[in-house]
């Protein structure tokens, strides 16, 4: 069965990761930053060589699978009636410093999903760090493999995303339903993992024990 398109929205440091992981792992990558494609043009043929830079408008329309790399703050700008139907990876987190002030946020994926009502939103790699993200890729089966959870309401959705995860050079760890995915976000135990699969089951659940 032929992999997915992947589509990365942002062209910053996770963006760049992963679409160079996806590159290596035998997908078909669209990048695409804010504004023209030139802009980002150089920075992805070297951060992530094979990967092919187009708009924002584009990438939605032709990918299978589209992840949010970018600020909360620039949600808005992702064009959601492309994205009807298909399945968006929430990758991002919220940081005050540069998404203001918002005292209304629950979690970025609750948010995500009501800017897409039409997309499948799945939450995975946020809670890693780019620079684990870019070193952590093992084989299956290796001793050292790292884990990413995936949270999300959609099974299909999930199941992909998973597979991704796989196909990166990493374990996949269910993480529950979509609004489970504040297990994930910054002040969670689980946040700035970079572990084994066993342990990020153990720092999720830890989540909900603290709210007990």
């Amino acid at each position: 069965m032929s992999r997915p398109v992947l589509g990365v929205l942002g062209a910053g440091k996770l963006g760049t990761v992963l679409a160079r992981l996806a590159v290596g792992a035998g997908y078909r990558v669209l990048v695409a930053g804010s504004g023209e494609p030139e802009k980002i043009r150089l920075i992805v043929d070297v951060l992530a060589p094979g990967a092919t830079v187009t708009t924002a408008l584009e990438a939605a329309r032709a990918a299978d699978v589209v992840v949010l790399a970018l600020p909360l703050s620039r949600l808005a700008e992702v064009p959601a009636a492309e994205l009807d139907g298909s399945i968006v990876i929430d990758a991002m987190n919220y940081w005050w410093e540069v998404d203001g002030l918002r005292d209304d946020l629950v979690s970025t994926s609750a948010q995500v999903q009501t800017a897409l009502p039409g997309a499948r939103v799945v939450k995975a790699f946020n809670h890693m760090g780019y620079h684990d993200l870019d070193e952590g890729p093992r084989p299956r089966g290796a001793e050292d493999r790292k884990a990413i959870a995936v949270a999300g309401d959609d099974p299909e959705a999930v199941s992909l995303v998973a597979g991704l995860v796989d196909d990166l050079g990493f374990d996949p760890v269910q993480a529950g339903t979509l609004a489970d995915g504040v297990r994930l976000e910054p002040q969670a135990a689980a946040f700035g993992a970079n572990v084994g699969a066993d342990e990020l089951r153990s720092l999720i659940e830890r989540f909900d024990t603290a709210r007990r």
